[in-house]
Formats: C-alpha cells, sequence, structure tokens
C-alpha cells in the first residue's frame, strides 16, 4: 500500500507549522498566560491549503524539492513525526489535523483487502488517519516554555520599563486613544494585544468591518509586531526572551541527527505551535538582518522549513525557508548566519549551547522550584537558583 520512488531529492525536513485562524483569546501582559481559543473553519481551511501546499512541495516527484524515498499518496506513518501543543482549546492541535488532511488528503489507493476478499475503504473516501503526539502543558515544557517561567516575566518587566518601550508606547499613544471606541472592554494599554482583537472583529463582525476606520487594523498590527518582537527576542542567543526557541531547538537537532542515519524512516517532522517560537527563530539564527520584515509575528498557517541535503562533498547540510500563511504562494530562502545553506554539524554547533533540553534545564533556566514538574528536583545546595551569583534577580 506503500509507494515510494527513489528519485534524488531532500533527505528530509524539520517543519514549524503555525496554527490557523482561530477565535479570539486574551494573554496577561505580565505572565503571558492565555486564556482558551478555538480554531474556526476558515483556519481549518488554512491549514488544510498549508498541508496541499507542503504536498506538492515535499511529495510530489516532479518537484525539486521531493523527499527520497518517502510515500507519495498513501501515507506511511513510520515516515512522520507530527507534535503539537494541545493547549487552550486544542486550536493548534486542530490545526495539525486540518494540515494533514491536505498534505495526504482521502485516497482509495488506502483500501485494503481482507483474508475474505472483501475490500475495505476507510471512511470519508479513503480518510487516512496519521497519528499526532498532543502535547499538554504539564507533561513537558517544550512547546510553552514562558509559561511559569519566573525569569521571563523578570524580562517582560524590564522591557515595560524600558526607554525603547516607554517611547514606543508615547508614539502609539494617539492612536491607542483613536482605536479605544474599536475596543469594546478590551483595555488600550500599549503592553495588551490589541491587535488580535481587532483582527478578530474586522475578520467576523459585519459592522466593525464597515466601520473601522481605514489604517487602524495595518496600525495595529504594527504596534503589535513591535512589542512581540522584543517579547520573544533578547540582546543575545541564550537569553530569556528566546525561550520559545530555546527549548524547540533540541527536537530540531535530535529529528534532522536521525535523519542522517541510514537506518531511519522518518522523512519529516512536523511541529504545530503558535508564533512566539518564529520570532525567536528569526533572531537567534540572524535570519531578520538580511530580511528585516519577518521579526514580527507570522501570519496564521505559516511554515518555516529546514531542509535537510547532501552536498557534493557529502555533508549534510541545512536550508531554512519561509512561508508566511496566505500572503505568500511560494516559499521565500531565508539566510541563516548570513548563509543559504549551512553544514548540519554548523548548525548545531552555533545554537546546541543555547538549548535547553530537559525540564530540570528548564526549571533552573527559568527559577522555577514548584509548578511543571518543578518540584521532584533538589536546588536546596544550588548558589544559582533565585539569581543568587548571576546578577538576574529582576
Amino acid at each position: 500500500m506503500v509507494n515510494t520512488t527513489t528519485t534524488a531529492g531532500l533527505i528530509g525536513v524539520v517543519l514549524l507549522a503555525r496554527h490557523g485562524d482561530r477565535t479570539g483569546y486574551y494573554q496577561e501582559p505580565t505572565t503571558y498566560n492565555s486564556t482558551q481559543a478555538y480554531i474556526t473553519p476558515l483556519g481549518e481551511q488554512q491549514e488544510f491549503e498549508l498541508g496541499s501546499f507542503l504536498r506538492n512541495t515535499y511529495l510530489n516527484p516532479d518537484s525539486p524539492s521531493f523527499i527520497q524515498n518517502v510515500s507519495t499518496d498513501v501515507v506511511n506513518v513510520d515516515q512522520l513525526t507530527v507534535r503539537a501543543d494541545a493547549g487552550g482549546g486544542n486550536v493548534i492541535l486542530n490545526s495539525a489535523y486540518a494540515l494533514l488532511q491536505g498534505l495526504y488528503p482521502s485516497t482509495k489507493k488506502s483500501e485494503m483487502t481482507l483474508a475474505n476478499g472483501t475490500t475495505i475503504l476507510p471512511p470519508l473516501g479513503g480518510y487516512q488517519y496519521v497519528p499526532v503526539e498532543s502535547l499538554e502543558f504539564w507533561q513537558s515544557p517544550s512547546l510553552t516554555s514562558w509559561m511559569e517561567c519566573e525569569y521571563f516575566q523578570y524580562h517582560l518587566a524590564r522591557l515595560y520599563v524600558s526607554s525603547a518601550f516607554i517611547n514606543m508606547s508615547t508614539t502609539a499613544a494617539p492612536f491607542l486613544t483613536a482605536l479605544k471606541p474599536y475596543l469594546g472592554g478590551v483595555s488600550n494599554n500599549f503592553t495588551n494585544m490589541i491587535y488580535d482583537h481587532v483582527n478578530v472583529q474586522y475578520t467576523y463582525n459585519k459592522t466593525y468591518y464597515e466601520t473601522l476606520p481605514p489604517t487602524f487594523l495595518q496600525q495595529a498590527r504594527y504596534y503589535s509586531d513591535w512589542l512581540q518582537r522584543n517579547v520573544f527576542t533578547d540582546s543575545v542567543q541564550n537569553g530569556i526572551g528566546q525561550i520559545s526557541i530555546r527549548t524547540l531547538l533540541p527536537e530540531i537537532f535530535w529529528a534532522l541527527g536521525n535523519m542522517t542515519k541510514t537506518s531511519n524512516q522518518v522523512k519529516m517532522n512536523i511541529q504545530e505551535i503558535d508564533y512566539k517560537p518564529f520570532i525567536s527563530l528569526f533572531n537567534v539564527t540572524n535570519a531578520t538582518l538580511t530580511d528585516p520584515e519577518i521579526a514580527g509575528t507570522v501570519n496564521y498557517a505559516s511554515v518555516v522549513a529546514l531542509e535537510l541535503s547532501q552536498n557534493s562533498q557529502g555533508q549534510h547540510e541545512v536550508s531554512m525557508k519561509f512561508k508566511n500563511g496566505t500572503q505568500d504562494s511560494q516559499f521565500r530562502q531565508l539566510k541563516m548566519f548570513g548563509n543559504t545553506s549551512i553544514t548540519l554539524d554548523s548548525f548545531i554547533h552555533q545554537l546546541f549551547w543555547t538549548t535547553i533540553n530537559s525540564t530540570n534545564n528548564w526549571c533552573f533556566s527559568c527559577n522555577q522550584t514548584v509548578h511543571r514538574g518543578c518540584s521532584v528536583f533538589n536546588y536546596s545546595n544550588d548558589p544559582f537558583l533565585y539569581g543568587y551569583g548571576t546578577g538576574y534577580t529582576g
């Protein structure tokens, strides 16, 4: 039932995909803990279209990015690893399912014949069920590492009193005052997720759509991008502002490394996430130096592809590409550390020292001793806990 092709192409790919359009939600400005949100039919369609795009890119034998020996029509679940944040209202988890419907759509080729000769076609015209690992908040901080992280909260507090923030807040003040009648009960404080409210209302409220003044949506996005860029980046690669990617990098390294092994079967590793790791990833790889327009919040159903190939010298290389939701029809090539591709060894070497690769490591990095499993570790003799010896006490 699994059909493969041996045409030369990529060895494999790690995909970071943002969820699709969702209902409105709120992030508390001093912690970034959030309320529940649910995927919308628009979001489901965005993710399905993303899956179809990825299918045409990586599963089409005529594509220059075709993955060697991958099953093209009937999914081989051993070739696919999919993980999704299961928090909130499952908007990210359900986005993963919608993406997979586009990546491996229903097909009659998935039918099978039983021992008695009966032919069975899966429901919905041959729907293909792909396993997804759902990661709950309490299981691991890997996909939600900023939550319950005390040092990240200190990072937020310092940002809100910085001269850069105060200056931008002053610049935004006239706009935020003019926007207040369109915010309902949402505070127009610069720390708030004002764009999210405006965007949701503009998308689903006809009266709002017809009455919101021109440029208000764009201005709200501009200020939101500035804020999120400063929240989820830092001045150094291993800064706490980059924590959203620092806990995800170990999975990326592991996946790419495994793909270089002859015994490995996995061709695609998909991480369904929210917008935060994208901002941090682009910053730690210096991708924003050559493409500054990608520095803000990525659109719904955006995707980063870390493609693994082998050069003529036999070295494994990694290339990073980006598609900004439905705004882009194709991937754009990004540069990491000034190069369109770098060896896998170099990629790992330049970022490994920044990683947070265990719950224990996360607890220490976040100054957390109680929540998210940290209470099982003994830090009583650690001089660096609570910032002593680091100068990082908030």
